[in-house]
This record gives structure tokens, C-alpha cells and sequence, in this order.
């Protein structure tokens, strides 16, 4: 009753986890689109936009290390630095890749990440997949790229800018999981040590890359307090986003983050559909379909794969005990016919 009991409640944790990243980062786009667009605000500075994100996820980590509402554990500042730098590189990246390339061979080279990240983990950390997993992020990327991906032009910067930010991007997910295992550290808590120093890096360098970008400086910016209060609100949707990020690759994997995270996409295109009124085409729709059924196939793939690890680990625990109960048993038979033999030797000898 106990095992079932803590089933379920890591079932509820774990939909939890799932529900806040999918709503957090459908509702940041929603914010950012408003933000970001000429019909909106503006406001087009995405790297130092991320600067602010990450300055008040660093801020709420603070406060709940001060509060005693979370502990803060060891992490070599060396580990840290890297993976800051990678989380950078990544964002950076991921902005050139879509100024220099169509939105087309954008969307291929988020999609792209899935395969990556499953031959990176393969390769960093000898992880092996079934059939039933790759034939499901087979129709998960298939799927994402028929709704998403339409004109496909590339040029030799564009394509350099989107191998490094799919590599970082990768590295980063995976870097993740790998520490919070390394250092038995929570996702909050690590978290709270990489904040920092991404805000305080992203705060210097990202007006350079704006200005890259856009050809805009911040500075000359007009604020007004309605961009200021969008601002505010895609900072607290980010606290949300960043949180459920690690939560969920803590919990599960990169690949499963990318994998059902594309249910993001699908979220974007309805609500975009039914907010701005975007066009939804029958490629669209077919397109969600497909993914749709993708991440069932994967959930239910997973699903099989985590049974199969729970019989196994069963069968192991099974042999285990039979081989102590037959040592124990040869043991006890052993010293029986240790003590027949002494009474025997005993009898013969009166």
C-alpha cells in the first residue's frame, strides 16, 4: 500500500512538473510576443530580456536560501562557470541562428536537438534507447516539423550559429540532470547557484548582442509602464520556466524534456490560432496530430521501458535472496552434519 502511495504521489509530482513548464513557457511566448513584436512594445533586446529572467530567478534563490526554505549544497565554482558559459553560448546562439536562417531551418534545428541529445547522452554517459523510444521521437519530430517547418533557407553563418547553439543547447540539458545526480543537489537549489551567474554575464554582454541583432541599443530605448510591467511579468513567467526545467529533467531525462516539451509548440500554434489569429492550415493540423501521437507513443514507450527496469530490478532482488537463502541453508546443513559426525565419533569411542 506504501509503494502504491508513493506511485502515485510521483505520478502527481512529476504532472505537476510537466503542467508548469508547458504553462509557464506557452505564457512567457504569449508575453514576449507582446513584448517583442512591432504591434506591441517593441521591446526587441532577447538577450538582455534574459539577463532580467535570470536576475530574478537569482533574487527568489536567495531569498529562499536566506529563508531557510531551501539548502544550499556544495558545487566546485569551476563546474559552475562552464555550465554558465554553455547556457550562454546556447542563448546566443539560438538568437544569431534565427536572425541569419529562415524560420524554416530554425524550427529544423530545434527539432534536430532530440537525436543529438540522445547521441550525446550515449556517448557521455553509455545510455541506450529501446525500438519503442525511437520509433516515437521519429514521429514526434516528423510530426513537429510538418506544422512548423515551412520555407528552408540556410547560408554558411546561419548554419554555423545553429550547430553551436544546437550543441550547447544539448550539452546544457544534459549538464543538468548530470549534476543534480553528481552532487545529489536538487533542481531548485542548483538552480539558485547558476542564476547568478548567468544574470550578471548576460546583463554585460547581452546589449553587445542586441545591438548585433537589431542594430538598437538599450539604452536609447523609450520605456514605457506598460513595457515595464510586461517585462515584470515575463521575469516572473521565467522564475516558472527556469524552475520546471530543471525540475523536469531532474526528474526524467533531456530527451523526455525535448520530447514532450514539443506539446509546447503545439499549445503555441492553438493559442496563436485562437489569440492572434494566426492561419491553421490542414498541414497544421495534421502536423499536431501526428506529434500528438508521437508523445503518446513515447509516454507509453517509457512507461514499458520504466516496468521493464522495476521487473528487472525484482528478478535481481529475487536471485539475490536465493542465493543467500541457499547459503544459509547450506550453511545450517553443513554444520548439522558437522555435529551428527562429533556424536557419531562420540558413540563409536564409548
Amino acid at each position: 500500500m506504501a509503494a502504491e502511495s508513493d506511485r502515485k504521489s510521483s505520478a502527481v509530482s512529476d504532472m505537476g512538473a510537466w503542467a508548469m513548464n508547458v504553462i509557464s513557457s506557452v505564457g512567457i511566448i504569449m508575453a514576449n510576443k507582446q513584448l517583442m513584436s512591432s504591434s506591441g512594445f517593441g521591446f526587441g533586446f532577447a538577450t538582455t530580456l534574459t539577463g532580467f529572467h535570470f536576475a530574478l530567478t537569482a533574487l527568489v534563490g536567495m531569498v529562499s536560501n536566506a529563508t531557510g526554505f531551501s539548502a544550499s549544497k556544495h558545487v566546485p565554482m569551476w563546474e559552475l562557470i562552464f555550465f554558465s558559459i554553455v547556457a550562454n553560448v546556447s542563448i546566443a546562439a539560438m538568437n544569431f541562428s534565427l536572425m541569419l536562417n529562415s524560420v524554416g531551418f530554425y524550427q529544423i534545428s530545434k527539432l534536430s536537438m532530440i537525436p543529438v541529445v540522445c547521441i550525446m547522452e550515449w556517448i557521455l554517459h553509455s545510455k541506450r534507447y529501446s525500438k519503442e523510444v525511437k520509433v516515437a521521437v521519429v514521429v514526434v519530430v516528423v510530426g513537429v516539423g510538418i506544422c512548423t517547418v515551412t520555407d528552408v533557407k540556410v547560408n554558411a553563418k546561419g548554419f554555423i550559429c545553429a550547430c553551436v547553439a544546437i550543441f550547447s543547447s544539448s550539452l546544457q540539458q544534459i549538464l543538468i540532470g548530470s549534476l543534480q545526480k553528481k552532487y545529489s543537489i536538487g533542481s531548485f537549489e542548483l538552480l539558485s547557484k547558476t542564476a547568478p551567474i548567468q544574470a550578471l554575464s548576460l546583463l554585460v554582454v547581452g546589449p553587445l548582442v542586441d545591438y548585433l541583432l537589431s542594430g538598437k541599443f538599450i539604452m536609447n530605448y523609450n520605456m514605457t509602464s506598460g513595457c515595464f510591467l510586461f517585462i515584470l511579468l515575463s521575469c516572473a513567467l521565467a522564475v516558472f520556466c527556469n524552475i520546471s526545467q530543471y525540475l523536469c529533467i531532474g526528474r526524467f531525462s533531456a530527451v523526455s524534456f525535448q520530447v514532450i516539451g514539443h506539446m509546447k509548440t503545439v499549445c503555441i500554434l492553438t493559442l496563436g490560432w485562437v489569440l492572434f489569429d494566426s492561419a491553421m492550415t490542414f498541414k497544421n493540423v495534421a502536423g499536431m496530430i501526428v506529434a500528438i501521437v508521437g508523445m503518446v507513443i513515447y509516454s507509453w514507450a517509457m512507461e514499458l521501458e520504466k516496468q521493464s527496469n522495476i521487473a528487472a530490478k525484482a528478478l535481481s532482488s529475487v536471485k539475490h535472496s536465493l542465493t543467500e537463502e541457499e547459503f544459509e541453508l547450506l550453511k545450517e546443513g553443513v554444520e548439522t552434519t558437522q555435529s551428527k559426525d562429533v556424536e557419531l565419533g562420540g558413540y563409536t569411542k564409548g
